[in-house]
């Protein structure tokens, strides 16, 4: 990928190349000379340029991305709307109920809507500015850790010195994510085995299931190739649908009046319920690559794109089952509203297996993008040439495996560990980091009253988004701490 920025150029023939703004450009010259120095920056930038705005638009204006991508195999519309779903459809959105405890039926309607409009709006706006980078560099697509490192160096000179700061904390927080999910995924797992167990007269602590899956995940993921996995993941999507259609039987079988809930919960609570929510609702790390792979790319934005088709419905689901579970078990609601189910039903307890089978199915899926940053960005390239690379890569995989599984055994509580993963982590890649692409992106394209917006308009979003991670992450430490005495 040639190494551009948005408003400059270079050409080392043109006798009559001239730098714009000589201050900034100083002042860029020696920030970069530091970085080179300290080995933060891996290349020069290049000299510096002005190019006019109408020129370079004009220059902009003659490549396309979406008409140079060479997909293998593209996806249509529906394709992309079901990978949307399956991707949201998780150990999230059965969280719902306990997020709706925590806000109040009325806050939690107003604010899972919230939440999603935010987080579908953050989704447009890093899409925008993937495209506007790709025509600036002339290239058909790129990942989101590209965009946030590209989208970095399009901007003012701060950051300009932070792109690749960008492009680690893309990385980091998405890791985290991962890992957290992969976490969330154990305890939920082993929770709904223990209740099954449990049912029938044995009582064993719930870390003892926890370390009964340690081998079969390590070994599911040891798998390297996906497709290997697609059944199960077939599966898991099938038996989620049943679980959730069974799950809606027992929520409205007797199911009391809305007046017997509160409609506003505890100010204290609210930061809990943003990272569940968050949590549930956010698929950033799916939605790049689906827009990567359409076949008619023009259609994922707009009012009515691929994208708003699919985001709506999701939120309607989730405030569907987060309402209605909430009504229906009040404060007695667990992380995942499948623990509330009868422990005695034949049924109930068939729905919590089938769940756990397809949580456990769906793991590799999780696991598989921080063995892509970890081993496949970061690893594999310095050790191409040792004898026993792909032994490497297995203890890299059992490693990151294990490092998950010490989490959830270190903090079984299911409901604030995932509100915990969501507001650590989704605050950051979710929200803050598309607005400050967005902002840097279009820096210098954007003038006069739009600038002010553009400029407002993010810093709103990165501000919101740092408040949530924040007072999300403390009061989830602070609940997790009060529940394990």
């Amino acid at each position: 990928m040639q190494n551009d920025n948005a408003a400059f150029h270079h050409d080392p023939n043109d006798p009559v190349a001239t730098t714009a703004r000589p201050g900034e450009k100083a002042k860029m010259d020696l920030a970069y000379a530091a970085a080179l120095n300290n080995g933060t920056l891996s290349e020069p930038p290049l000299p510096l340029r002005h190019i006019p705005d109408k020129v370079r638009d004009l220059e902009s204006a003659e490549y396309e991305p979406f008409d140079n991508r060479e997909v293998d195999h593209p996806l249509s519309n529906f394709d992309v709307l079901f990978h949307m779903m399956k991707a949201s459809c998780g150990s999230g959105i059965l969280a719902m109920p306990q997020a709706f405890y925590h806000a109040g039926y009325a806050v939690g309607l107003l604010g899972t809507a919230i939440i999603g409009f935010i987080c579908t709006y953050c989704v447009h706006i890093l899409i925008q500015s993937e495209h506007a980078i790709c025509k600036r560099r002339k290239v058909p697509s790129l990942n989101y850790h590209e965009i946030a490192r590209e989208g970095f160096n399009e901007g003012p000179p701060i950051f300009k010195r932070m792109s690749k700061m960008a492009e680690y904390c893309e990385h980091t927080f998405l890791c985290i994510y991962q890992m957290g999910t992969m976490s969330v995924y154990t305890v939920f797992i082993a929770n709904s085995l223990y209740v099954v167990v449990k049912a029938h007269g044995v009582d064993i602590d719930i870390r003892l299931y926890m370390c009964m899956l340690l081998v079969p995940l390590i070994l599911i993921n040891f798998v390297r190739n996906l497709k290997y996995l697609a059944p199960l993941s077939s599966f898991a999507l099938v038996a989620t649908v049943v679980a959730f259609g069974v799950t809606l039987k027992f929520i409205f079988t007797d199911l009391p009046p809305v007046t017997d809930r509160e409609p506003v919960g505890e100010i204290k609570n609210l930061p809990l319920f943003f990272g569940t929510v968050i949590f549930a609702l956010e698929a950033i790390g799916v939605v790049v690559p689906l827009g990567n792979e359409m076949r008619r790319p023009r259609e994922y934005l707009g009012i009515t794109g691929v994208l708003n088709r699919g985001m709506v419905p999701i939120v309607l689901l989730y405030i569907f089952l987060g309402f209605f579970g909430y009504i229906k078990y009040g404060s007695a609601a667990e992380g995942s509203i499948t623990l509330n189910l009868p422990p005695d039903d034949p049924l109930a307890q068939a729905v919590k297996l089938l769940i756990a089978v397809a949580i456990f199915g769906t793991h590799p899926l999780q696991c598989y993008v921080v063995i892509d940053i970890v081993w496949g960005t970061y690893l594999q390239p310095r050790l191409l040439k040792h004898p026993h690379v792909l032994t490497i890569e297995y203890v890299v995989r059992a490693a990151i495996v294990t490092i998950a599984f010490l989490f959830a055994v270190a903090i079984p509580n299911l409901g604030p560990f995932i509100s915990l993963v969501g507001a650590l982590s989704l605050s950051m890649v979710g929200i803050m980091l598309p607005s400050l692409i967005q902002l840097s992106t279009f820096w210098y394209q954007t003038k006069g009253a739009a600038f002010h917006w553009l400029l407002v308009k993010n810093v709103l979003l990165s501000v919101f988004a740092l408040i949530g991670l924040v007072s999300g992450t403390y009061s989830s430490i602070m609940d997790i701490m009060s529940g394990s005495h």
